[in-house]
């Protein structure tokens, strides 16, 4: 049976509610694997934190999945129904009655797209597995520990925003939300995208490539600017100072 009001709720507020109780299960088990191992078994301690943080990420990486395809809706169908028109126009008829071979279909561009897509965020996953061990063993997470203790002592506490590439605009939601401001991560990504888009004097001369550190040209910038809007692309310095704006 559902729960009371569960009907009224939205789809977007259905699946916070899913992902919020699926956060809380999956804290509770990894409280008792972390109860499991014996004080003294350093080998194992370590073994955990990874296992912790793999655990964390796959969780994230399904939550960012499952918010993705529910904003897509009947995008998800366009596109599809792109890649189906695509494809048959890649199709090319031979007579194989005189020898011919028949031609080989070719990709189409809204498969590369998806493709090219997936490996971005199975790059990103890793960074972010990575992250989560080195937070867990290094000095990082003892400073954090420290910094809670010390807020716990004046009645105030940390709000965990999940390391899932949206994180910068998690955090500034969930600040504005404290003043009445209800705009969501994504509507904070498709402004920061417009605003740079709209004020490019401003952002280009500051970005350049990290493997040759050759300026962005106006077609990347462009990219850049559309990866804000419609990926989990992680804000840096530019989106930081710009996120000010929405105070």
């Amino acid at each position: 049976m559902a729960d009371e009001g569960e009907e009224n709720l939205s789809p977007t507020e259905k699946l916070a509610k899913k992902h919020k109780q699926e956060r809380k299960e999956l804290q509770a088990k990894l409280q008792q694997m972390k109860n499991s191992v014996p004080k003294n078994d350093k080998k194992r301690k370590k073994q955990l934190t990874v296992e912790i943080a793999q655990l964390e990420a796959e969780l994230d990486e399904r939550h960012l999945r499952e918010e993705a395809e529910l904003q897509a809706g009947s995008g998800d169908a366009s596109e599809e129904q792109d890649a189906v028109t695509e494809g048959v126009g890649g199709l090319q008829v031979t007579d194989t009655a005189q020898g011919q071979q028949p031609q080989k279909q070719k990709v189409s561009k809204a498969q590369k797209r998806r493709e090219k897509k997936a490996a971005k965020d199975k790059e990103r996953d890793q960074r972010i597995a990575e992250s989560e061990v080195d937070n867990l063993s290094g000095a990082r997470h003892m400073e954090t520990q420290k910094i809670k203790a010390l807020l716990r002592d004046r009645q105030l506490a940390v709000k965990e925003i999940s390391s899932d590439g949206h994180c910068l605009y998690n955090a500034v939601a969930e600040q504005l939300k404290q003043v009445g401001d209800e705009k969501s991560m994504l509507g904070l990504r498709q402004l920061t995208a417009d605003y740079m888009k709209s004020h490019t004097d401003d952002f280009l001369p500051f970005l350049s490539k990290h493997d040759t550190g050759d300026p962005y040209t106006p077609e990347e910038f462009e990219d850049y600017c559309n990866d804000i809007a419609n990926t989990a692309a992680w804000g840096g310095q530019l989106e930081v100072g710009l996120e000010t704006k929405y105070q």
